[in-house]
This record gives structure tokens, sequence and C-alpha cells, in this order.
């Protein structure tokens, strides 16, 4: 779906983590939308090493990109000679900046900070170079317990993740002093769910955990009070839409991206039954993450609206619906007898 017509014929993009769930929903709305734009996706892709929490340091997934014309280039943010081979190689006009150490259970603060915030301000370096316009993935989690609806100004990010977010957003801000011939463009996303995120294993949403879940015929496990446990839930669309509206934006800034509605994690179990003409009722555990976890988001989204011209369009009942045939998928060809 294109939102903005726009002419990117012999333009060059480049997805810094393009192998993960939002660079790659980028990669292919641009090859499907603009085939005559040059496609380079950056990824560190996934090896077997782990965080000291067990979880895998990249979710990087060739899988992901089944189908994907464009070019593949393997290697790290940190690596200060990747950065130069692309910034010597190529000559982008936009950059799409998703890599980062998304996990925010991830308790090494030494490397979040190394990747989130001093590979950033590199790529940065490189976007004033080439002249490219920069649109970054910053995070809801800046926030922290901040009241809803979450507006900019009102940062306390509670976990080393969101500190990491609230200071590219710092380095992001500088940079939009001076810099008058690019746009910096950040977007603070919310609850985002939909195709190709299963391979963020333990983090992906609890839409695909829940569904996989019914489809194994499991009664899905929510935390006790899951009616008063409230999101922002994004479907991924409405979180590309975002990104192309980014392009070419009224001014640089930082914006969040939700749909301004909170639901809550028992709307999607309701929801998912439904859809799946399932009912397995839902059984209620104690929540361990009570002092460190948000019960309430929802996205102030007017300046995105008015800077970016950003409309969500997906209710969570109709993102839900639309991702069923995926979540279906990916349980046969990767769960029930993977």
């Amino acid at each position: 779906m294109k939102y903005t017509e726009m002419d990117l014929n012999n333009k060059t993009i480049l997805i810094t983590g393009g192998a993960g769930f939002i660079g790659a929903n980028l990669a292919f709305h641009f090859q499907e939308n603009y085939p005559n734009a040059k496609i380079v996706v950056f990824d560190l892709f996934r090896s077997g090493e782990t965080f000291s929490n067990g979880n895998l340091k990249s979710f990087g997934h060739f899988k992901n990109l089944l189908g994907f014309k464009g070019e593949v280039v393997s290697g790290n943010i940190n690596d200060q000679k990747a950065i130069q081979k692309l910034e010597n190689d190529y000559n982008f006009d936009y950059i799409f900046h998703e890599a980062a150490i998304s996990d925010t259970t991830v308790l090494e603060q030494d490397l979040m900070i190394k990747t989130n915030v001093n590979a950033f301000k590199d790529l940065l370096d490189l976007a004033v170079k080439h002249g490219a316009n920069m649109i970054y993935a910053s995070s809801a989690a800046t926030y922290g317990d901040a009241p809803s609806p979450q507006k900019l100004g009102t940062e306390a990010p509670n976990n080393a993740y969101g500190f990491s977010k609230l200071m590219m957003d710092n380095i992001a801000k500088e940079y939009m002093k001076t810099q008058n011939k690019i746009s910096i463009v950040g977007l603070r996303y919310f609850n985002v769910y939909g195709p190709r995120e299963f391979f963020k294993n333990k983090t992906a949403s609890t839409v695909i955990q829940f569904g996989h879940q019914l489809l194994a015929g499991n009664t899905p496990k929510l935390f006790e009070g899951s009616d008063k446990i409230l999101r922002d839930f994004i479907y991924i669309e409405d979180v590309i839409q975002a990104n192309v509206q980014a392009m070419h934006p009224k001014k640089s800034g930082i914006f969040n991206v939700g749909t301004g509605k909170a639901r809550s994690f028992q709307d999607i179990c309701n929801i998912l039954q439904k859809e799946l003409g399932l009912d397995l009722g839902s059984e209620y555990i104690p929540n361990p993450y009570i002092g460190r976890y948000q019960f309430h988001t929802e996205a102030d989204i007017l300046t995105t609206q008015e800077l970016l011209g950003y409309q969500p369009r997906f209710e969570l009942e109709e993102g839900i619906k639309a991702y069923i045939p995926e979540i279906k998928s990916i349980y046969s060809s990767e769960v029930s007898h993977g």
C-alpha cells in the first residue's frame, strides 16, 4: 500500500536491522511499491551468541527476507570499519535505522549503550555526509511508568533499553539543531505486532504467543488482572505507514507511533479465540514483574498526525484478523513439527 506518492527511482535506501521484524517489513514495502529503488539491508544476523539472560544477541533471520531482491550486507553497527564501508560503497538517500538491542531484559548496560547510542551517532554522521534523511527507531520504553497518555517530555525509563533510546533521542535533537539539509525523525514505537516477528523468540508479541498456544490446544496463560493491564498495540502496517510518512516530514522531530488507544491482554486473548473459532478460556498466573512493569500505555499521537500526516488504520480487531493467516502458517511451518 502506498501512503504517499514518491519518486524513488534510482534512490538508494539503507535499512539497518533489515533482517529483523520491522526492518524486513520495510524492505518488502519498498520492494513491492518502488521496484526501481535500490534497497540495502544491513544486519548482524543471528549466531549462537547469547546475552547473560540466555536470549540471542541478534534476532535477524534469513527467513524474514525470503523473496527479497535487494542487497544484503552482514555486519555489526558497532564495527566502524563496516560503517566506513557503507559510507564508501554507497550513496544513500534515506536511512532507516532499526538495528538495536531491543530486548528490554538485557543486563549488559555497556553493550546496550555502545550498540544503541554510540553506533547511532556514527550512522547520523553517515547520513549527514550522504545528505540522507534519517528515520530511526526510538521506543515507548523511554516513558517507563509515565502516566497515560504518554507525551514527549514525560520520559522516565525504568530499564537500560529505555534509557538507551532516550539517549539516542537526545543525540538526534542535537543534530536537528544544526542540520537543515536532511530531516531526522525518531519514531517511538508502542507495542508492535504482525508478520515477521516470530523470530524474535520470547520477545515476540503476546498476539503470536497466545495464537500459538491456542493452536496447540492450550489455554492461554495471562497475568492476574490482565483485563486491567492495557497497552497501545499497533499493527505492523501502521508502523510502516509512519516510517514512510517520516521520509518527508513537515519538520524533524521525535514522534509517538501507536494507535492512541489502550487495549488489554484479555482483549487479545478473546479476539484471537473468536478469529480462530476456539473457546479455550483463559488461565491466570501471578505477575512476577510488578514494580518494573508498565500497566498502561497509550500514545499521544496528535503531533504525529499533524506533522507526519500519520493516521492509524488498524483497530486491534482488524490487525489480529489480518495477522491470522501468518500466525497459522508460522505455526504449521515452525512450531507444530519444529
